[in-house]
């Protein structure tokens, strides 16, 4: 039978459940022979994250089968390597939707829909879905918000229940919470995680770990001041804040979790972390360093490019290099507050995001520019693709207006159009082109020699394509297509031929980049800047 292992937070909200889910997968995929699927259940009434402002909420994170969801599904992959499924993230939003559907159809044969019992009945009935769909050996279930919160109460109140379906042994509780630091004093305080768990367990779940994170490693001592809740030393995990999250898993590893973790679910637990090991170090001990501009407009919150900075990071531990971002604020230059030299100052290499809007763009253009014709190795992705084709045929081509319809509906040249399939669609919920889709790739070019494959399939989350109408105008200038759909209509990647590193595509890469594997472009990218400096 699987085993079930949920993992909830408290105290304070942004303390990392994410990342501990995430490292407690790496830990159970032993040689990968172990299957894990790893569930995401938030409270938010949204019914996923692709309306939301990526200020608002982080990086919107894109799977195979196009699902819009939580960003530390993220984190999950690039641990664990399983690739995720749009019913693995349960927002309160899917849920009630779900709930409403089946009233609507008489399911629930004229009773009186609650939340207590039928939204958590609901809640369990998917769990056990799910592991009846894919038999994992191992579920892993977090639970979003911190406990207390009102939204998150159907989610914690459907794990209390589970134990009554499917037998205490096969299901493990793990709470993460923390144990802040008194300056004045030295002293490591217990009592907000005491309380904490105490919460919990008002709310029916004993914890079987606590993860306690903190600044400082915990010593035996205070370990045993959980003893009044009934747990022991070997109980608690002493988590300390690291600057490299990819050390997490041997944290865990190195403080106990496995063989805790055996006890609590009856069997044991191999681990094998040989290869993250072997990449880690080659992370921490860097012979070479780089500076990356990464050039966007909602650079006041990195999460928003979560998956481009950890793909970055990837790539450099493979090649033994430590990456520095820059972030440059694409609206500064457009504004003239900063010029391109004081912006991108002495960068390697210069990346541009995706995106969405017109806020910024022409700053964005101006440092593809820049990159092109000074030969500094640039990755565009989505609309940073978008944007090159933009300023390759404003600049090379004499296309002095080329566009966007998005940005200018009313340009003569628009290079960029919207693509047909979606002129009529006035939803913004899940309603782009969305998810894994395949291109051929050219032989002989970068992006072949790059992925060493005919066809690849690659993450995307866009409205707007180069408009076939002008490939051919943009060709004969010399812009490579590297990279087309089946068809050849959609334009998936672009490079130039006498440039140390012009690559750009209309999918997101950063997506499927891994610790153990980094992708392609990224890889060849950060090549590319060492090669140059």
């Amino acid at each position: 039978m699987s085993k079930f292992i949920f993992i909830t937070g408290g105290v304070l909200s942004g303390i990392g459940k994410g990342i501990a889910t995430a490292s407690i997968g790496r830990l159970l995929k032993n040689h990968g022979d172990k299957k894990i699927i790893v569930v995401k259940c938030d409270g938010y009434l949204n019914v996923d994250p692709g309306t939301m402002n990526p200020i608002e909420h982080g990086e919107v994170f894109v799977l195979n089968d196009g699902t819009e969801v939580d960003m530390d599904f993220g984190h999950y992959e690039r641990f664990i390597g399983t690739e995720g499924e749009g019913d693995w993230n349960i927002t309160s939003g899917k849920l009630f939707l779900r709930l409403i559907d089946k009233e609507r159809e008489g399911k629930f044969l004229g009773k009186t829909i609650q939340i207590v019992p039928h939204a958590v009945n609901e809640v369990i009935d998917w769990w056990i879905e799910l592991a009846e769909k894919h038999k994992p050996d191992y579920m892993l279930i977090e639970i979003g918000g911190t406990i207390g919160d009102n939204e998150n109460f159907w989610f914690i109140e459907a794990a209390h229940r589970l134990s009554h379906n499917i037998g205490i042994d096969n299901i493990a509780y793990i709470h993460l919470t923390y144990l802040p630091m008194l300056y004045n004093t030295g002293e490591l305080k217990t009592k907000p995680a005491k309380r904490d768990i105490a919460l919990l367990r008002s709310m029916g779940i004993n914890p079987d770990l606590v993860i306690a994170r903190s600044h400082y490693v915990l010593p035996e001592r205070i370990k045993h001041k959980f003893n009044e809740l009934n747990l022991n030393p070997k109980q608690i995990i002493s988590a300390i804040d690291m600057n490299n999250i990819y050390e997490i898993p041997l944290m865990f590893y190195e403080n106990g979790m496995v063989d805790s973790l055996s006890d609590v679910l009856h069997e044991k637990i191999d681990v094998d972390l040989s290869k993250w090991e072997e990449v880690l170090n080659n992370m921490k001990n860097p012979t070479n360093k780089l500076t990356i501009a990464i050039c966007g407009k909602y650079t006041d919150l990195h999460d928003s490019y979560a998956s481009v900075v950890e793909a970055l990071k990837h790539a450099g531990a493979h090649l033994r290099t430590e990456i520095e971002i820059k972030w440059v604020e694409t609206t500064d230059i457009e504004s003239g507050v900063l010029s391109i030299q004081d912006a991108i100052g002495n960068a390697d290499g210069i990346l541009v995001p995706g995106g969405f809007g017109s806020r910024g763009v022409e700053g964005k253009i101006k440092v593809i520019q820049h990159a092109r014709e000074n030969d500094v190795p640039y990755l565009g992705l989505c609309y940073g693709m978008q944007l090159a084709v933009i300023e390759f045929a404003r600049n090379v081509c004499g296309l002095k207006d080329a566009s966007s319809k998005e940005i200018n509906p009313e340009t003569e040249n628009p290079v960029i159009d919207i693509l047909p399939e979606q002129k009529d669609i006035t939803t913004k919920g899940g309603t782009m082109r969305l998810g894994a889709y395949p291109a051929n790739l050219d032989k002989g070019t970068k992006v072949y020699n790059l992925y060493n494959s005919d066809v690849v399939q690659e993450r995307h989350r866009h409205r707007y394509e180069v408009n076939p109408e002008y490939h051919e105008t943009l060709k004969k200038n010399g812009l490579i297509f590297s990279g087309l759909s089946p068809n050849k209509k959609l334009v998936e990647f672009i490079e130039l031929k006498d440039h140390p590193y012009f690559v750009a595509t209309q999918a997101h890469p950063e997506l499927k980049s891994r610790f153990e594997k980094p992708a392609p472009l990224f890889f060849g990218f950060v090549r590319a800047c060492l090669k140059r400096k």
